[in-house]
């Protein structure tokens, strides 16, 4: 299983941008149980999770996300979304998903940068 991230890119702050994480070579009874979620890594900081999904869709965010972010996912396509609105210099950093409670070998990851 390889996951794959993007949709990142340079943007303004108080744009937005939609990452997307595709679980390649995943089976679907490996991906629907599990829970997921996206983290980010700023410059010499410490891997931090932003936003989680569970099996059942519920969700949950870091509280510096303060409702600018939604977190969705297909468990057909195996696919995990990140939609990330009135984007903040802060939210500058490599984006990556994973399994919370099983994590997979990481991806790597989708570079976000927002400009002041």
């Amino acid at each position: 299983v390889r996951l794959v991230e993007s949709g990142g890119g340079l943007v303004q702050a108080g744009g937005s941008l939609r990452l997307s994480c595709a679980a390649s070579g995943s089976i679907f009874s490996v991906f629907a149980p599990q829970d997921w979620g996206w983290y980010k890594q700023a410059p010499g900081k410490q891997r931090e999770l932003v936003a989680s999904i569970t099996s059942s869709k519920s969700t949950n965010y870091a509280a510096f996300v303060n409702g600018r972010f939604t977190i969705s996912r297909d468990n057909s396509r195996k696919m995990v979304w990140l939609q990330m609105n009135s984007l903040k210099p802060d939210d500058t950093g490599t984006y990556y998903c994973n399994s919370l409670k099983d994590p997979l070998p990481w991806g790597q990851g989708t570079q976000v940068t927002v400009a002041s």
